[in-house]
């Protein structure tokens, strides 16, 4: 189990916000921990080593450092679609599974993440061509937490709600209906929480 966070929050030095939010998740990865900040966009990690432990610290990037990942899973095909990537002419400087997202999504976009048979959660910032993109997934049945808030111009994602708590503009409101459900089913509804304007 790792912990990422992250916000793009435009003009907004976010470095020690994050920090906070990824000190919070800390049970999710005692090994490692990271902070990067690029233009408006700012990544949190904690890892729990578990594959590559001595080169799988996040984020990685590619070559020109132009596209980087943050990851919490287990690709169950990850040496299967490495080989084809080697194939291909991929050059890998870690063995881990995140470094195969990424040179899948570098190569192939999004619709790459259709290949990947796992348990996951990761973001993706892509800054080739002179602007910055953040994209986001998770695995089919949302084994792997991911929530996100948005609003105004900020987006902010993390592995649990508490960590998009600690952002000053997010509001602790209840989602009536969501709790009405959990109280009476103990669930939420898709991608429904109990705060009003956090989802998954």
């Amino acid at each position: 189990m790792c912990g990422i966070c992250g916000v793009f929050e435009k003009h907004t030095d976010n470095r020690e916000l994050v920090r906070r939010m990824h000190e919070i998740i800390a049970h999710r990865g005692p090994d490692a921990a990271s902070v990067h900040q690029s233009g408006d966009v700012t990544l949190g990690h904690r890892r729990l080593s578990i594959i590559d432990l001595d080169t799988g610290d996040q984020p990685i990037f590619n070559d020109d450092k132009s596209v980087g990942i943050i990851y919490n899973g287990e690709i169950y095909n990850y040496r299967e679609l490495r080989a084809e990537l080697v194939e291909r002419g991929c050059r890998f400087h870690t063995q881990s599974d995140t470094e195969v997202i990424l040179k899948l999504y570098e190569m192939d976009g999004p619709d790459a993440f259709a290949l990947l048979n796992g348990i996951f959660a990761f973001a993706i910032l892509d800054e080739r061509g002179g602007s910055q993109k953040l994209v986001l997934a998770r695995d089919h049945f949302g084994i792997k937490p991911l929530h996100y808030w948005a609003k105004n111009g900020t987006f902010i994602f993390a592995s649990e709600q508490k960590s998009i708590l600690l952002h000053p503009a997010v509001s602790r409101e209840i989602n009536p209906q969501s709790l009405h459900i959990h109280m009476n089913l103990r669930y939420t509804q898709a991608s429904e929480t109990l705060f009003r304007d956090i989802f998954r």
